[in-house]
């Protein structure tokens, strides 16, 4: 059983920037992804870091940056130029996805439950 914690969330301007961080348990064998969901919408595939491979949302290529720090068994998400767009519960996720499903969510054993990124002026 692998365990996420994740932190960093707030609110924030439109063009400011934030840092996620997700804790995980300890195991470094799983791929660690982010994902999104605003009300009333699905779970949207932010960002993953797979065999030191970086992979994105259109709608935030760019502007995120992935990140992993094996050593401390941590994932980072690095949000710069915050649009209002932008706002919604983040989410950490782990699996063992193969590279063609990376961006759905029921390709992920485990998650995290969830950090607040509100951006409004």
């Amino acid at each position: 059983q692998e365990e996420l914690v994740e932190s960093g969330g707030g609110l924030v301007q439109p063009g400011g920037s934030l840092r996620l961080s997700c804790a995980t348990s300890g195991s470094s064998n799983y791929v660690l992804a982010w994902f999104r969901q605003a009300p009333g919408k699905e779970r949207e595939f932010v960002a993953v870091i797979k065999s030191g491979s970086t992979y994105y949302g259109d709608s935030v290529k760019g502007r995120f940056t992935i990140s992993r720090d094996s050593a401390k068994n941590t994932v980072h998400l690095q949000m710069n130029s915050l649009k209002l767009e932008d706002t919604a519960v983040y989410y950490c996720a782990a699996g063992r996805p193969i590279t063609s499903t990376i961006r759905r969510p029921n390709a992920y054993y485990y998650w995290g439950q969830g950090t607040q990124v509100t951006v409004s002026s």
